[in-house]
Parts: C-alpha cells; sequence; structure tokens
C-alpha cells in the first residue's frame, strides 16, 4: 500500500494540504504502507525553493515523516513527454493549433449561448496539408488528449462510494502540454503528469481534496490509454470556513507557518486536523497523538460533507496540549519565546530569572490558564519585567489602609527564602499591625507585584518574585 502528497511549492503549506497529508500519513501508517512526497514544482513561475523548504519544515513539525527521498518532478519532464508522444504516436492525443484569439471567441459565442465552456474539438481530425498550412503561418501547437464524449468513466471512491462521470462533461478533448513549435512538445501538464508519476511510483491509493474529482474522471482515460493500472481515489470533504464555503486566504489565517506564529502546538494542529473531516470512533473522544488516531483510522469514518474550521475546538485543543505538557516541557517550548523577548537569559539582572528550576516553577503556575503558546509571552511578562500599575490597581494602592499595610510586611519580609505557610503568616500578621482586613493586604499585594488585580495563584507568585529578588523592589515602589 503506497500513498503519496503531492503539493505544489507555489506558496507556504496550507492547512488544506496540511489535513490531505495527515489523512494520508494516517493511512499509511495504519495498513502499514509507505507514505511518499512527490514536490510538484513543474510551474516554473511560481516554484520556489523556499516554499518547497517551507513545506517539509512544516510537515516535520506536526509530527509527519515520509518515507524514502522525495521525488522531484520537474527532474522527469523527459519521460513526460515520452508519454505524450506515446499518445500522438496511437493517435490517442494530436497538435492543436487553435490560436488564444480563436478559442477566446469560442468562449464568448458559448457564453453567449449560455452554454458550458468547453473545446469544440475542432482541430481534432487535421488533414496533413491543414497541419502543414497552420505550421506555415507560424502557429505553434498545443498537445490534447481525445475525448469520448459518449464515454461513462467510473470507480469506486473510498469516501463517496459509486462515481460516474460522463464524458461529455469534462470539457472537450484535454489539453496535455503546452503551447511548442509543432517540432518539439510543450511542457507538459498537471493531469498527464500526475497520471505518469503516480505510475511509476506504483501509487495504489490516491486519497486527495473533493475538488479534484473531475480531474479524477481525466486521470482514469489517461490510466487506460497509457495501459497502467489506475490507483483507488478517495475524494476527501473540503474545509469551509464560518459561512460554509471554502477555506482561502480571505479568511485570513491558512497557512500552517501562520498557525505555528500564532502559537498553535503541533500536537493540537494534527489532532485538529485529523477531526476536520473524520469522526474518531465512540469512547476515543476528541483528544488523541497521530499515532492514537493511525491505530483506528479508516475511510468510512472520513465524513462526505465539508468540514467547517472551528476556532473554538483547535484552542481547546491547544490548551490541553499545553496542560499535558507539563512544566518541564512546557518551559522548554516557552524559552525560544522569552529569550526573543530579552528575559530569562544568562547574563540578565537577576539569575534567578535564567534558572531552569524557577522557570518550571513559573510554568507550572501558568500551565492551566494558556491557550496559546502567545499566552506563555503575555502572562510572564510580569515575572520578568516590572509591570506598570494599572487603573485598578492605583486605586487599590489608594484605598484605606493598603499602604501601612504594605509596609507592615515589607517591615516583616524575610531576605532569606520564604515557605509558603510563613507567607501566610505574614500577611495576617501585616493586616493585624495595619487595622484591615487580610483581604485588604492581598489585593494590594497582587496590585504591587503584578501592577493589576487579575492574575494568576497570589501566594505562588509571590513566593516566586520572592526567590528572584523581585518582591521587595515591587512593594517598595508602592509606599
Amino acid at each position: 500500500m503506497r500513498v503519496r502528497l503531492a503539493p505544489s511549492p507555489t506558496g507556504t503549506l496550507h492547512i488544506g494540504t496540511a489535513r490531505t497529508a495527515v489523512f494520508n500519513w494516517l493511512f499509511a501508517r495504519h495498513q502499514g504502507g509507505r507514505f511518499l512526497l512527490r514536490i510538484e514544482d513543474t510551474d516554473r513561475e511560481r516554484s520556489r525553493p523556499e516554499y518547497t523548504e517551507n513545506i517539509l519544515d512544516g510537515l516535520r513539525w506536526l509530527g509527519l515523516d515520509w518515507d524514502g527521498e522525495p521525488v522531484i518532478q520537474s527532474e522527469r519532464v523527459e519521460v513526460h513527454r515520452s508519454a505524450i508522444q506515446q499518445l500522438l504516436d496511437r493517435g490517442l492525443a494530436y497538435r492543436c493549433y487553435a490560436s488564444e484569439a480563436e478559442l477566446t471567441a469560442m468562449r464568448d459565442e458559448q457564453a453567449a449561448r449560455k452554454l458550458a465552456p468547453r473545446y469544440d474539438n475542432r482541430h481534432r481530425d487535421l488533414s496533413p496539408e491543414q497541419e502543414r498550412a497552420f505550421i506555415a503561418e507560424g502557429r505553434e501547437a498545443v498537445v490534447r488528449f481525445r475525448i469520448d464524449d459518449g464515454r461513462t468513466i467510473g470507480w469506486t471512491d473510498l469516501v463517496r462510494g459509486a462515481m460516474r462521470w460522463s464524458g461529455s462533461d469534462l470539457g472537450g478533448d484535454m489539453v496535455i502540454a503546452r503551447r511548442a513549435p509543432a517540432d518539439r512538445i510543450g511542457d507538459p501538464l498537471y493531469n498527464l503528469v500526475v497520471v505518469v508519476d503516480d505510475a511509476a511510483m506504483a501509487i495504489s491509493h490516491v486519497i486527495r481534496g473533493e475538488d479534484h474529482i473531475a480531474n479524477t474522471a481525466k486521470q482514469l482515460l489517461l490510466y487506460e490509454a497509457l495501459g497502467v493500472e489506475a490507483p483507488v481515489f478517495a475524494h476527501t470533504p473540503l474545509i469551509l470556513n464560518q459561512e460554509g464555503r471554502k477555506l482561502s486566504k480571505r479568511d485570513g489565517v491558512t497557512s500552517i507557518s501562520d498557525f505555528r506564529g500564532m502559537g498553535y502546538t503541533p500536537e493540537a494542529l494534527a489532532n485538529y486536523m485529523t477531526l476536520l473531516g473524520w469522526s474518531p470512533p465512540e469512547g476515543m473522544g476528541e483528544r488523541f497523538s497521530l499515532a492514537e488516531a493511525a491505530a483506528v483510522f479508516g475511510f468510512e469514518r472520513v465524513n462526505r460533507a465539508g468540514a467547517r474550521f472551528d476556532w473554538d475546538k483547535l484552542n481547546w485543543l491547544n490548551g490541553q496540549v499545553l496542560r499535558e505538557a507539563g512544566p518541564e516541557a512546557l518551559r522548554d517550548q516557552l524559552r525560544p519565546l522569552w529569550a526573543a523577548r530579552g528575559w530569562g537569559e544568562p547574563g540578565g539582572t537577576s539569575p534567578a530569572l535564567a534558572d531552569a528550576a524557577w522557570q518550571a516553577d513559573l510554568c507550572e503556575l501558568l500551565g492551566p490558564s494558556l491557550t496559546l503558546l502567545a499566552d506563555g509571552v503575555a502572562q510572564a511578562e510580569p515575572f520578568f519585567t516590572t509591570p506598570e500599575l494599572n487603573e485598578a490597581a492605583q486605586a487599590q494602592l489608594a484605598s484605606d489602609g493598603a499602604r501601612p499595610a504594605l509596609a507592615a510586611l515589607l517591615e516583616q519580609l524575610p531576605e532569606g527564602a520564604l515557605e509558603a505557610g510563613q507567607a501566610q503568616e505574614l500577611l495576617s500578621s501585616a493586616a493585624s499591625s495595619a487595622g484591615v482586613k487580610k483581604g485588604v493586604i492581598m489585593k494590594s499585594l497582587r496590585a504591587a507585584l503584578l501592577g493589576s488585580l487579575q492574575g494568576p495563584d497570589l501566594l505562588a507568585t509571590w513566593l516566586l518574585l520572592h526567590r528572584s529578588g523581585d518582591d521587595r523592589a515591587r512593594i517598595s515602589r508602592c509606599l
């Protein structure tokens, strides 16, 4: 069992392509088969090496490994031309000299008559004299593959069951090579090269989006004409936006690089993409690893209807992953983001801030409230840098008894280690000394330490800032 992902490096790795990669990978691993990669870079004008690297890096980041070296499609152009020549020699393809102006006029006439656009096969049966006349005019020719309008093309799709397509609905004879002088074959085109390469790679199953269904009908005719066995096809549902339209760049974030930059984890994103069109077995739940999904994956549970992208579910999954990671693993993910802000690096203002144990304890404190990794930057900032006092904090510090209570706390604050029980006693003692309720000193301490009345557990926050040596200075500035 051999499947493939065949991305075109004309842009960064799109979530639709990545979801296709996930389904191919899951099927291959479930079946004990091979997941192959082919870079379809024959669009010379738009293909870029940096896009190829982005695609490969994105797949690795998601945890999708492939078998063998990627096939580079542009290195096989002569093999594709040889297949086209074979079709020409057998009369299954022909050179079409219709000019762009003639084709435009044909389409305009069809539109005026409210007909579907299609090539009218006008050059299918040119005589040798007619061909020579076109060549003498200096015309170049595309190569077209003959499609019998009376044919019915059928296959059994792993997702959609029995499929039937009429040859008359395929738009006339199909272009398989771009325009070139009559003594040459132009650049081979998608439907032809896909068939040739899938046959050469012995692909047994082609898993791709439902927007390729019409291509499948055309490609089955090419498999037949070239005398090679066709693979089994599975056409997966499209990813839709909230309005039910195909997800596109107009919807904002669609690149895996963008999701990564926003702070989503590869585990959560791969988990979520698996759910975009596939229903896990009962009792499995929605939070699982790729390996766990591969153990039970099958196309009988892939939906035909489009899958609407749900940000809330992705955020929930990402939060679950971050909470499952544990403080040390979360610290290792956040450290590069902190370092980019100049926080927690050796040689900083406080050695404690660069201490791995201190950072892990900070992650244990913040972890339950994180949705994105980026939240671990915003929420950690008050621990690495002294925050400004917001309006609520200033109002609290101006309330009756707030500053006397903080002054009493500062007076009793030890220079050395501070334990949780000792900290609780200090709060009670300071409140008593200032003649205020304990809630006043607690709210005032939070305002002094974090610059806000909102934040994580106060006692854990205070103990962390005491270990870094920052609590005394923050309290002093409020007196």
